[in-house]
């Protein structure tokens, strides 16, 4: 893979970030995460924003967690306060050829939540067994290299052509739906269409994260988001919401505009959207 790091024509990201606990729900067990980090500091971006690309890199995150009471809550915090606190310590390797490296990188940090996630559900009946998805973008100049486990999900939409589903939903019904064996509309309302076979915690004996690298360029967007999106809008609408607003949404930040239209279509989950945007 070619290193593009000096190459890159976008000359900044944007990025809108939304979540809402949804219509049913009394907590919001969903969390996102904006950062820009360099191997010196770290930055928390705010919901709405723009910021030029250089020497600094971003992440953008997303993360569902699920149990009892205030469990999932708690789950989905301290996975995404984790990926604050360990991904940044990683820069100068990044920034000595990321491409020999990203994967350890990611596997690394995914199985310190893991753990994390392990022994605090262990040793607290009130969070035991809580567990978590997340779905990571980490942007240098010219990749975005991508962590995933659960069935939060991350999409590519490129500035020309069809949206993409870059991350693989860790569901059996996910396996059938890759597979060709039922269509979007049969497996969003499948009986086990929520039955996670890998998470962060819980009783998850092993980590494996699906990893990967998209290369970008100016006008290609990104879309993170928990299962509670997804649940309103198919697969055609997020695209066409993106694209192509409406007269009456097209003022609104993207990820707020996705949200608002998946809730007046179910809400039965919390409902979580992050968008990027290259410029």
């Amino acid at each position: 893979m070619d290193d593009p790091r000096n190459a890159s024509e976008v000359e900044s990201i944007h990025w809108s970030g939304h979540t809402d606990r949804g219509h049913v729900r009394s907590n919001n067990e969903d969390a996102f995460l904006a950062l820009q980090f360099n191997a010196e500091e770290v930055h928390y971006l705010g919901k709405i924003g723009d910021a030029p690309t250089g020497p600094t890199d971003f992440v953008f995150a997303v993360s569902d967690g699920m149990g009892g009471a205030r469990a999932g809550e708690f789950a989905s915090r301290i996975t995404v306060d984790k990926v604050t606190r360990l991904l940044p310590k990683s820069f100068k390797q990044s920034a000595q050829g990321i491409k020999a490296g990203f994967e350890d990188i990611f596997e690394e940090l995914f199985e310190q939540i893991h753990g994390a996630l392990t022994f605090v559900g262990s040793g607290d009946e009130e969070v035991h067994g809580m567990q978590s998805t997340l779905s990571l973008c980490w942007f240098t100049p010219g990749w975005m290299y991508f962590g995933h486990i659960g069935d939060s999900r991350i999409y590519y939409l490129p500035a020309d052509g069809p949206m993409k589903q870059v991350s693989n939903d860790d569901t059996f019904v996910g396996w059938l739906y890759r597979t060709g064996q039922i269509s979007e509309r049969e497996a969003r309302h499948h009986p086990r269409r929520t039955a996670l076979q890998k998470a962060l915690g819980g009783g998850n004996q092993f980590v494996d994260p699906h990893v990967g690298a998209v290369a970008y360029e100016p006008g290609d967007m990104f879309l993170l988001c928990t299962d509670g999106l997804t649940e309103g809008l198919y697969d055609n609408q997020l695209f066409e919401m993106l694209k192509h607003p409406d007269a009456l949404t097209a003022n609104m930040p993207p990820a707020r505009r996705l949200v608002a239209a998946a809730l007046e279509r179910a809400g039965k989950d919390n409902t979580t959207a992050l968008v990027v945007e290259m410029r």
